[in-house]
């Protein structure tokens, strides 16, 4: 009798403790997953393009919301670049660009984009840059580092990222505020077939007026 009143305390106890385990897990809210910074695909050379309406010296920062790091800077970042920049956009008479690299979480759009046969390349991205904002400069910066390195598929899914949401994963922090700041990061994926759904994106517009801001950048997924 002893026995059975030791074992049934032991089943009761057992018992209030699963449920009590139970009732914790369902009433306390949970931890928010927080991407790791340590993963990610490599945002390849953006280029940011800094064009003041006088001479003047600025300090710009880029910040990683989400977590990332910079991993490949020129000139050197430092904790931020400053330098004093013209309204051409020559950064201490030297630098037509601020040129980074960095590892940040996936967390852009795969919803719209376009489907690009590999010969057609160079036509889009002169037609789709310019209509986006960029200049020429900016745009055959692009041309010249990009068309060659794109030619291991027959064609390439083109998913663009605007200011949106590249500002999720990128912040840039300028000592002066820009007027208006163009960004855009193409995440390009390689593939052999066309047949596949996709909606096509709209191009918000831009002002190239006052101080303006420009970034282009890719990501190969």
């Amino acid at each position: 009798m002893k026995k059975y009143f030791v074992s049934l305390f032991l089943i009761i106890i057992t018992g209030l403790l699963v449920f009590s385990s139970g009732c914790k897990n369902s009433t306390e809210p949970e931890e928010p997953i927080k991407p790791d910074s340590t993963i990610g695909p490599v945002v390849k050379k953006p280029n940011i393009y800094l064009y003041p309406t006088e001479i003047c010296s600025l300090t710009i920062k880029l910040e990683f919301p989400l977590g990332g790091r910079i991993i490949e800077s020129e000139p050197i970042y430092n904790d931020g670049w400053v330098g004093e920049v013209s309204p051409t956009g020559k950064i201490n008479n030297q630098y037509d660009y601020l040129y980074y690299e960095s590892t940040c979480p996936d967390v852009y759009q795969y919803k719209s984009g376009w489907i690009i046969d590999k010969d057609s390349l160079l036509d889009f991205f002169s037609n789709n840059l310019s209509n986006t904002g960029f200049n020429e400069a900016e745009k055959d910066d692009f041309i010249e580092y990009w068309i060659p390195r794109l030619t291991d598929y027959k064609y390439y899914i083109i998913y663009p990222q605007y200011s949106e949401e590249i500002e999720k994963i990128i912040q840039i922090k300028s000592s002066i505020k820009p007027d208006n700041i163009l960004r855009l990061f193409y995440v390009i994926k390689g593939t052999n077939s066309n047949q596949i759904e996709i909606s096509i994106p709209t191009i918000p517009s831009f002002n190239r007026n006052g101080f303006v801001i420009t970034e282009w950048g890719v990501v190969i997924n």
